[in-house]
């Protein structure tokens, strides 16, 4: 009998139900973003003519393991903003049946704190509540919220 592993297949669903939500987008000419596999993240593309890159992640518990994402996705993703794109994570948490915009910025104060020696995971009550996606019907991931969210911070910071 063949075994397989579940590895492999870690966010598919929520690949899965970003993918249809980007086919939604693209019909509607709100937004292009692709799948790529073997590409730095998973998703790149632009919405409204802004360039944005990001990563689909599942948890299945309320902490989020920060060895589920490579230092080289951080280093394109901080690279990728000062080209003036916009780079996050999308989280579901699998338990809570609840999507997180996590924006680059934010898990880089995680990062830096795990390589200071500090804890090498986040717990969801250290995120920001703004940035829960909040549930819409006929888009299964509605992120485009999220990300104007970012760019007005952005535009705050600048």
């Amino acid at each position: 009998m063949a075994t397989w592993s579940t590895r492999g297949l870690r966010g598919s669903t929520l690949e899965d139900m970003i993918n249809r939500t980007n086919e939604k987008y693209r019909e509607k000419g709100l937004a292009l973003a692709y799948f790529d596999q073997k590409s730095t993240v998973d998703y790149i593309g632009a919405v409204q003519g802004v360039p944005v890159c990001f990563d689909a992640k599942e948890c299945a518990t309320d902490t989020f393991s920060l060895q589920n994402i490579h230092e080289h996705q951080v280093e394109f993703m901080l690279d990728f903003e000062k080209q003036r794109g916009v780079a996050f994570f999308l989280i579901y948490y699998t338990k809570r049946d609840m999507m997180y915009y996590l924006r680059i910025d934010d898990l880089k104060v995680f990062w830096d704190r795990a390589k200071e020696g500090g804890r090498k995971s986040f717990r969801l009550d250290e995120l920001d509540p703004e940035y829960v996606i909040p549930k819409k019907r006929g888009v299964m991931v509605p992120y485009l919220e999220m990300i104007q969210k970012d760019l007005d911070l952005k535009d705050e910071e600048d």
